[in-house]
């Protein structure tokens, strides 16, 4: 078990993301040099012996609002140089020292032919998925989310979906069409998810039709105690296999200005943070944070937000798997 250790600043090869010689532990490396990746976890494509790899999406083109997040991959790997070398807030044990994780980069995909995004998307976690190693990845818009739930699918067969958001994804749509506020009705319709298992939080814009999910909206969110949040999540979900995905606009916008869709009235970084910590237990079995837009954001508080979840959910992981 690591902890901080002064002596090892300035004693960095530099550029950590690259020189590194061991996918565990903190880095020490300035947050204003070197070559960036998530928590200047060792960058590479070879997935050989690790628990997690982090990737990024760079995808914003199934938006309905204000574009930017292609470049949320890229805000949150410089926003998470700033926790490199600390653990997860309400943790007893840093997840780099349980877990070998790895900075695996983007998906590459051509923006000029829509009819490959799908299954660009899906191939690439295909491909991280059979070398029997997790994914935490990093959006993107949150359509995103639906060809990595196929991916995951596949390999685990219906999930239960933890899903944070200020809107439900869920509207109808029809077949084949790409929105990301509808992609959770095309999971729910193809068998991907069990809705009865699952559970939306956060929620604050209307559908008159809730497709059998489970949903625990802002207001009653922001009146909760954490815990009780946490045991509801539980009790939905149970052991079954569970995809978590945060939509950064969950928080209210005083706390994530940077989004493309931000929507007032939403919980709190400190609440949100405090209902990840008491998830500890549950089978996730893979994760994203998605839809941050660095452009609409200040002081990178947004980023900063969504690195910090991202490295809530590498300890929630480790603390179930590892």
């Amino acid at each position: 078990m690591s902890d901080y250790d002064a002596s090892q600043v300035g004693q960095e090869k530099g550029d950590a993301a690259f020189m590194r010689e061991r996918p565990y532990g903190a880095s020490y490396e300035p947050t204003y040099s070197g070559a960036l990746s998530f928590l200047r976890t060792r960058y590479t494509r070879d997935l050989t012996g690790a628990d997690i790899a982090v990737t990024g999406i760079p995808f914003d083109l199934a938006t309905t609002g204000r574009s930017g997040a292609r470049f949320g991959p890229r805000g949150i790997r410089a926003a998470s140089t700033n926790l490199a070398w600390d653990w997860p807030q309400g943790w007893d044990f840093n997840p780099l020292d349980r877990l070998a994780v790895v900075d695996a980069g983007d998906c590459v995909f051509d923006p000029g032919r829509p009819e490959s995004w799908l299954e660009k998307m899906e191939e690439h976690a295909r491909a991280i998925l059979a070398e029997d190693t997790a994914m935490l990845t990093l959006g993107g818009d949150h359509f995103i989310t639906y060809p990595l739930i196929r991916a995951h699918a596949a390999k685990y067969g219906p999930l239960s979906l933890i899903h944070f958001d200020a809107h439900s994804d869920t509207w109808e749509d029809e077949e084949g069409r790409i929105d990301h506020g509808t992609m959770f009705y095309h999971a729910k319709e193809q068998g991907l998810i069990v809705p009865e298992r699952s559970i939306q939080l956060g929620l604050r814009t209307h559908n008159s039709k809730t497709h059998g999910f489970n949903m625990i909206r802002a207001p009653e969110f922001c009146r909760m105690e954490p815990d009780a949040i946490a045991k509801a999540v539980k009790e939905k979900v149970g052991d079954h296999p569970a995809y978590l995905t945060f939509d950064i606009d969950c928080l209210d916008p005083v706390y994530a200005p940077g989004t493309g869709t931000p929507c007032a009235g939403g919980p709190t970084t400190r609440q949100v943070l405090d209902v990840l910590r008491a998830l500890e237990g549950v089978n996730i079995i893979g994760m994203d944070v998605v839809e941050v837009a660095p452009i609409y954001d200040v002081s990178e508080i947004t980023s900063l937000a969504a690195a910090t979840i991202a490295y809530q959910m590498l300890a929630l992981y480790a603390a179930k798997h590892k």
